[in-house]
């Protein structure tokens, strides 16, 4: 059994509604989740929030926090998964580099910060993808991020 279809069981049984807010992976979390038939079952809303102002309109991300870490930052994911608890039970957000361009020194192209959210509180991880092109890295981070809800929803219901 994949992620995916683990984290669908999951949430149905318990009645928990899934949003994302996905930048660096374009929708792909999205798209792999919805794949599952009945995924209205267990999905609320998705946003793909490329732009700065997408993120501060849809997810609630003050402008100061972009401002002073960085849109590529564990606190603009940490806020981009808190202001998805307005539209769910539980949440996940993506925000990095995909590539070929962008990145710097602390964080090449590859890094993705990740946050789930639920009942108000986030843990947020850092991942750096060793692929090589944008479309390796994006699949690369949409099963590393899906590998560690899963496990994150296991902590908190068992």
């Amino acid at each position: 059994m994949n992620s995916a279809d683990e984290i669908r069981k999951i949430l149905t049984r318990r009645n928990l509604k899934l949003s994302l807010g996905e930048s660096c992976t374009g929708g792909l979390l999205s798209s792999i989740l919805t794949d599952i038939s009945g995924a209205s079952a267990f999905i609320e809303i998705n946003f793909v929030t490329y732009s700065e102002y997408a993120k501060i309109r849809f997810l609630n991300v003050p402008p100061s926090v972009i401002e002073k870490f960085g849109v590529v930052s564990a606190k603009t994911a940490e806020c981009m998964a808190l202001g998805l608890l307005r539209y769910s039970g539980v949440s996940i957000s993506t925000t990095g580099y995909s590539g070929p361009s962008g990145g710097d020194e602390n964080n090449p192209i590859g890094t993705v910060f990740y946050g789930f959210g639920y009942k108000n509180t986030v843990k947020v991880s850092r991942y750096i993808s060793q692929k090589k092109t944008r479309i390796e890295i994006k699949k690369d981070i949409a099963e590393k991020v899906l590998d560690d809800f899963l496990l994150f929803l296991k902590e908190i219901f068992n």
